[in-house]
């Protein structure tokens, strides 16, 4: 479960905060225009002593104590209140494991971007752009991310925590899993991690550039596993046919582009897809990759449950008592302490 709390603070009655609006000009009006004398004499030199007394001072606060006093009586009339709004969102039910290839060859730049004449892009820097999107558009879904090359590693279990999937998603780099591409490996590795949470639809995409050439497992026999445990596959091939530029690195350390040739074995990702009830992509840019992904997106949608709570905590206490409490205290006090000489 995910629960939202939110704390707004609104009115009742808001219209009686318009009675501000009079008691702030008659407060302003009164403080400007002073006090009545109460005792005339011929000079001001006879009573000044009394004016600078430390009674005398206080006593001038007085009339603020009753303004703030009914400002805070007003604002209790408006009946100030705190809604407590809790919202229950069930997950979906949805397990989705994200295997992503990060061999050398997913350097190759030859991913267009969407701006027409912008600079082609490296298959793997598309991958993470479009595969981060996809994850942030579903809030509700368990997703586990899978890094594969030679050999397959978990960057991410299944979970909610989608920032912690975006991160380790954000580290992956090629050639941090040795030489090769395992895909039946990665597949399996998938499948078992979506086997032992037990959801009721369980999600692994397969995205890669080349072809199975390294572990211990063929892609069609983990395929075999995923249908038996109810594993939908769907496979991804991404770049373009043929030849492609890909970084390679000399031995002065030097860089170049190197025309390197890398084909995605298209019936063996299809025969994988097709067993399991899944699909195969094909991905040329950046922008069909995000296509495939909507595409997936649609596919893999499901309801969810959604339950909402609220209740009123009344905060007018909180203004009338302190409000009433100034006004006696001001009254208290002009009768007494500081009453006013006749």
């Amino acid at each position: 479960m995910i629960s939202l709390a939110h704390l707004p603070v609104h009115f009742l009655h808001p219209a009686a905060l318009l009675l501000l609006v009079p008691i702030a000009i008659v407060g302003l009006w009164l403080a400007r225009r002073g006090r009545p004398s109460a005792v005339a004499y011929s000079s001001t030199d006879l009573v000044r002593a009394v004016a600078t007394s430390r009674r005398t001072r206080w006593g001038r606060f007085l009339p603020a104590l009753r303004w703030l006093g009914a400002g805070l009586v007003v604002v209790a009339l408006a009946r100030p209140t705190i809604e407590h709004h809790n919202v229950q969102v069930q997950a979906s039910g949805v397990d989705i494991m994200l295997a992503m290839d990060v061999s050398g060859s997913m350097q190759a730049r030859d991913m267009a971007g969407n701006a027409t004449g912008s600079e082609p892009v490296s298959r793997l820097d598309a991958a993470k752009e479009v595969v981060s999107q996809f994850v942030q558009a579903r809030p509700n879904d368990r997703i586990g991310l899978v890094a594969f090359a030679g050999e397959p590693y978990l960057a991410s279990p299944l979970t909610l925590d989608h920032d912690w999937v975006l991160q380790n998603l954000a580290r992956l780099g090629p050639d941090q899993l040795g030489d090769g591409t395992a895909i039946g490996s990665a597949i399996a590795a998938g499948v078992r991690r979506l086997d032992a949470q037990g959801a009721k639809s369980k999600i692994l995409i397969v995205l890669t550039d080349g072809q199975n050439n390294a572990g211990k497992i063929q892609p069609s026999v983990a395929a075999e596993a995923a249908k038996a445990l109810g594993v939908k596959v769907y496979a991804i091939g991404i770049g373009s046919t043929g030849e492609a530029l890909v970084p390679v690195t000399d031995d002065h350390g030097h860089q170049q582009l190197v025309a390197a040739r890398v084909d995605v074995d298209e019936p063996a990702m299809k025969q994988v897809a097709d067993l399991t009830g899944g699909k195969f992509y094909r991905a040329t840019d950046t922008q069909s990759l995000r296509d495939v992904y909507a595409d997936i997106d649609r596919f893999e949608k499901t309801t969810r449950t959604i339950k909402s709570f609220s209740h009123h905590d009344e905060q007018f206490a909180w203004f009338a008592l302190p409000g009433l409490a100034l006004v006696l205290a001001q009254l208290g006090l002009s009768a007494t302490r500081f009453r006013r000489v006749p």
